[in-house]
């Protein structure tokens, strides 16, 4: 049988340990994973490569890489209110293009091929990951009461759900965005609540990043941030909580029993001193976990493989545990952990009949060798430069080394024209 694309002479992390395998894909699906010889249209050499599933972002804001290096070094509600606000309030929809491009093109090389976004004009970041080939799960950033100003990002998120729910071939989809619960009042929660319900949309918020916010909540609603979104409906309906650093054995247990999803952003807690998630702990309670960048102004890269390192990294210093998150399962929250995370079914894994979402890694650095385990060596010692082609929903986006969507030299020229008029350089 021929196939539209097939990848050669391959490795994987299992099974067959230093066998040679070939991928064949057909149409956006892989059709194929064995040792037989086959042919297709496109056959990809893939000799000393390792191929994985590519990385799921289960968390970030893209275009805030418009403000990377901006505003660093600084505590996290001090970051926001007097530095990022202010110059998000000058944010047009041409910027929020070129800076989601911006931050697609750097995901795409080392590695991405899904994110999970939360922001605004996200009808722009929308036609960025159309334009660039990348799968995307998008909702607009909602703030305020149920007053016009809240009501209106309302609107905003259910346009953007009846646009891009499902477009590209189901390559784009789409939730409810509300930010955090210092940002949104409970009745406005129960309208976003209803809203999201009402289109069967999931909802993907902040939830418990610091231990100021849920001190704050416990005083003035007199719950835990995960108890208060309980007490409103919000788990009914699927939930995507970004963070979730300070929460205790009861939110825990509430999260478990709602099915609630977490996306673990491990170097942007470290950066911002939010703390440490008890990513351990959750994951013995059956609690799915994804890992995320959160966006580059608070990070500052996009690099994957840097949180399912630094999340392995961190459960085992504080569980006191060597045991503690493996390499394989650093390598599952990256991928299709990540993916159920984000709300995606047919994502994350190299199998037959899952989404072609595929990334080639050249293992020809001194740091491949020698090859007892490949998963350990891609989580313990690879690096996102070794990443060679990446493919979306079978579409080749990156070829040895190079965007094949995506004309980087532009994109850098727009950006730098955006922040010239935001900023004045």
């Amino acid at each position: 049988m021929s196939y539209d694309i097939v990848l050669k002479d391959l490795e994987l992390t299992e099974p067959g340990e230093g066998k040679r395998f070939s991928i064949g894909i057909s149409g956006s699906t892989i059709a194929y994973i064995g040792t037989d010889p086959i042919t297709g249209r496109e056959v990809l050499d893939g000799r000393d490569h390792l191929a994985v599933p590519g990385w799921v972002n289960a968390h970030t804001h893209v275009a805030m890489t418009l403000f990377r290096s901006y505003a660093d070094d600084m505590v996290l509600m001090d970051w926001l209110q007097n530095r990022i606000w202010p110059l998000e309030a000058k944010l047009d929809g041409r910027a929020v293009y070129w800076g989601s491009l911006l931050g697609i093109a750097e995901m795409i090389r080392t590695g991405t091929t899904c994110f999970a976004d939360m922001y605004f004009f996200m009808e722009e970041t929308a036609k960025a990951a159309a334009d660039s080939g990348i799968r995307a799960v998008l909702s607009r950033g909602l703030t305020g009461s149920s007053a016009a100003d809240g009501a209106a990002r309302l609107e905003e998120n259910t346009e953007l759900y009846k646009t891009w729910n499902g477009a590209q071939n189901g390559r784009i989809s789409v939730m409810f965005g509300p930010h955090a619960p210092y940002t949104c009042s409970p009745d406005y929660l129960e309208s976003v609540i209803a809203r999201a319900r009402e289109l069967g949309a999931e909802i993907h918020m902040h939830l418990s990043e610091t231990a100021g916010e849920v001190a704050d909540c416990r005083k003035k609603y007199g719950k835990s941030p995960i108890a208060l979104m309980e007490s409103l409906g919000m788990f009914e309906g699927g939930t995507l909580a970004a963070h979730c650093v300070h929460v205790d054995e009861e939110d825990m247990d509430i999260m478990a029993r709602h099915g609630v999803r977490v996306a673990h952003n491990p170097q942007s807690n470290l950066k911002l001193a939010s703390g440490i998630a008890p990513v351990a702990r959750m994951l013995e309670k059956g609690i799915t976990v994804g890992l995320g960048t959160d966006g580059a102004s608070s990070n500052n890269n996009l690099d994957m493989l840097e949180e399912v390192r630094l999340a392995a990294m961190l459960a085992k210093t504080q569980s006191g545990d060597p045991k503690a998150v493996p390499a394989s399962q650093a390598l599952a929250m990256g991928t299709w952990m990540g993916a159920e995370a984000v709300g995606l079914k047919n994502v994350g894994k190299l199998e037959v009949g899952q989404k072609a979402d595929i990334v080639l890694y050249n293992m020809a650095s001194p740091a491949w060798y020698p090859r007892h385990d490949r998963t350990s060596l891609l989580v313990y010692a690879g690096s996102s430069a070794d990443v060679d082609m990446v493919l979306v929903d079978g579409n080749l986006l990156l070829r040895k080394g190079e965007l094949t969507t995506i004309d980087l030299e532009k994109v850098t020229a727009e950006v730098g024209q955006c922040l010239k008029e935001m900023i004045g350089k």
